[in-house]
């Protein structure tokens, strides 16, 4: 192990993020727009946690799907109304989707209107 500590770079040398612009970008984004991605990325991620990625038995983790899925029910049933029926139709199709293969994928299924998200969507049925 050695006794020298790392070098800092000097401080005008160092490339520092531009958080001003970036406050200004993220600014810009519609809402919707943020809605619609953070969504996608929890389908996503709880899509390769029920094992439905390439070497998805690799991945398979319900107990994180049914986070991820509990998130995204909350996420689109909370804001169907603010982002419009264009923009949640597809959601909620998504969400059931997940919903359904998340059934699948358990051992023992939960009793209906038990299932992850269900509290806010009611019971899913294949």
């Amino acid at each position: 192990m050695s006794d020298q500590t790392p070098q800092q770079p000097d401080a005008p040398n160092a490339a520092t993020p531009d958080f001003d612009a970036m406050t200004r970008d993220i600014a810009e984004v519609p809402a919707v727009e943020v809605i619609t991605t953070v969504a996608v990325h929890l389908m996503s991620s709880a899509a390769v946690n029920l094992g439905l990625a390439e070497e998805g038995e690799a991945h398979k983790d319900l107990d994180e799907a049914r986070k991820l899925i509990q998130a995204l029910a909350g996420l689109v049933t909370a804001s169907a109304t603010e982002i419009g029926s264009y923009h949640a139709a597809p959601l909620r199709d998504g969400l059931k989707s997940l919903q359904l293969a998340f059934r699948e994928a358990s051992v023992v299924p939960d009793e209906p209107g038990q299932g992850p998200g269900e509290k806010y969507t009611g019971p899913v049925h294949g």
